[in-house]
């Protein structure tokens, strides 16, 4: 394990009567509440990811570290949030492997245990690279699946059997609202960026209405025909008139065809 990746400090553990410590039942339903509130909290999907990823490592026994992994069209797979290096190696080492607990919890499983590293006898050849990284043990929770988008949120422990059935169950309660965190922030980043193209789309009907004397759908349409005449998506022509000034009709950006700087 690399020197510099230190173990986090471990908060209490719960008391018998499930009132104290880190996930007593009183105590773990005011975490949840109030992590539900910060990941509210979080201005873009990214800042998200990264809250979600901080919180497990704090949320749920057991955990060194926390990532989450993203698979996109059920091919393309990365890992957007992490608490140290160590967690992009893991992960590294499973997608090039195209094995290991993070993929079968993403693909097939919503909860996947490896107790022991040192004696696991699934993903061969990832183990062989897991314990090379000085990893001990893995939990891995189905985050997501929407469509051909999987995610998954993995937390990594350096000792062997670092997760119990009581991480399994705080586990599950935290990727539950997590899950929902991630698709609230989705679904206010698609309509902010819906909006951002409403309000250019107009910007460059605008200038082609006051510049030509057009009616509203005129400009619309006129940006449309250019749009695919040139096979350039209509937000990036509204994009490239409000820019520079000029209708784009040729396919080429018009600050190169005009030779103007990049603003």
């Amino acid at each position: 394990m690399p020197a510099n990746e230190q173990p986090h400090p471990r908060p209490a553990a719960a008391s018998p009567d499930g009132r104290d410590g880190r996930t007593g039942g009183n105590a773990l339903a005011a975490r949840l509440a109030a992590l539900a509130r910060e990941f509210q909290g979080e201005r873009t999907v990214e800042d998200t990811l990264r809250a979600i990823v901080r919180a497990a490592v704090d949320t749920v026994p057991g955990a060194w570290h926390a990532g989450i992994t993203e698979i996109e069209g059920r091919r393309r797979v990365s890992t957007p949030a992490a608490t140290g290096e160590v967690v992009q190696r893991i992960d590294r080492a499973q997608y090039e492997t195209r094995e290991g607990p993070c993929l079968t919890s993403a693909y097939t499983e919503r909860t996947v245990r490896l107790p022991d590293v040192a004696t696991e006898e699934r993903w061969p050849a990832f183990i062989v690279r897991a314990r090379e990284l000085g990893v001990g043990s893995m939990l891995s929770f189905q985050l997501y699946v929407a469509r051909d988008n999987l995610g998954a949120l993995n937390l990594y422990a350096r000792e062997p059997h670092a997760f119990t059935d009581e991480s399994e169950r705080v586990g599950l309660l935290f990727a539950a609202h997590s899950a929902v965190a991630v698709a609230d922030a989705r679904r206010l980043d698609q309509l902010s960026r819906a909006l951002d193209v409403r309000d250019l789309i107009g910007q460059a009907k605008g200038i082609l209405m006051e510049r030509h004397r057009l009616t509203g759908d005129q400009a619309f349409q006129l940006l449309v025909t250019a749009s695919q005449r040139i096979n350039v998506k209509l937000v990036d022509v509204a994009r490239d008139l409000v820019e520079t000034g000029e209708l784009n009709v040729t396919g080429q950006p018009e600050r190169a065809r005009a030779g103007r700087a990049p603003r």
